[in-house]
């Protein structure tokens, strides 16, 4: 009957240093995958940072005929907003 505890408590024994073993590697490899990640994203942002640098002017070139009738025409709507105002009131002092 001893012989048989001492079996069970080597093997709970054996279960408990491997779950620790376990935890320990999965914390350390954890920790290596988040350095990773946030190198990872990092380097993502600035590799699309200069690619949308370099995008924008043929994006801009684009749309410019869609974006110059649609200026042309806010700016005839200004031109006609401030032929209509009345002229700003000017307080003369004594």
């Amino acid at each position: 009957m001893i012989v048989l505890t001492s079996l069970v408590i080597l093997a709970a024994g054996f279960c408990l240093v491997f779950a620790l073993v376990g935890a320990v590697l999965k914390l350390a490899f954890g920790i290596i995958g988040g350095v990773f990640s946030l190198l990872g994203s990092i380097l993502g942002a600035v590799i699309g940072g200069v690619v949308m640098l370099l995008v924008a002017p043929v994006v801009m070139v684009a749309l410019l005929p869609i974006l110059i009738p649609v200026g042309l025409l806010a700016l005839l709507v200004w031109a006609i907003a401030r032929a209509n105002r009345k002229p700003d009131v000017v307080v003369m002092p004594r």
